[in-house]
């Protein structure tokens, strides 16, 4: 028999969001029995890329077995850039809604120059050494659907549009999103 891998959720820049879908789906799947857990919140250096990523591969560290990345916004490139300096094998990720650090956001986001200073720039453009699902929205105001595309490409993921679902948070009306467990279950099945 099969065991269900751990399912780790790497949340954006925000952290934690208790309407999240992200946050709603880990109650879910632990529910019903499935190890699912988030990397903690930074307590400082909240903005610094190398602070992300050693908070993900200490969270990584923690996990025996199979892993599932469950990331979204930040967290997709928290993912990247993690895969770009450790080699643990990961059985597959959904990245969710990538938001695009090399372009400008809208006020009340990081600036570029914060996110250059911070290590986020250049976004890696090398293949992930795991299978992957990036799920892009079409009218996303962090990450057009064009970017989105072109950086699924080169990670040499799998695309889904889905739709237009502005950044998938709450903001966008999300809260749960039920596509996202049929996108886990199909990375397991792989």
């Amino acid at each position: 028999m099969k065991t269900f891998p751990t399912i780790l959720f790497v949340p954006g820049l925000r952290d934690h969001v208790e309407e999240h879908w992200q946050t709603i789906l880990e109650k879910k799947l632990k529910a019903k029995q499935i190890d699912a857990r988030s990397v903690p919140p930074l307590e400082r250096d909240k903005l610094s890329r190398d602070a992300r990523v050693a908070a993900l591969d200490k969270a990584l560290a923690e996990i025996d077995g199979p892993v599932i990345l469950v990331a979204h916004s930040a967290g997709v490139m928290i993912t990247v850039h993690w895969a770009q300096q450790h080699s643990r094998p990961i059985m597959g990720a959904l990245l969710a809604t990538p938001a695009d650090l090399e372009s400008p956001f809208p006020p009340g986001y990081p600036t570029t120059d914060a996110l250059r200073e911070n290590g986020w720039l250049p976004i890696p453009r090398n293949p992930l050494p795991f299978p992957s699902i990036v799920a892009a929205s079409e009218n996303d105001p962090l990450g057009s659907i064009e970017r989105v595309t072109e950086l699924a490409k080169a990670w040499g993921s799998r695309l889904e549009n889905v739709g237009s679902v502005g950044h998938l948070n709450p903001a966008a009306g999300f809260g749960e999103w039920p596509l996202a467990e049929s996108f886990i279950r199909e990375l397991v099945d792989k």
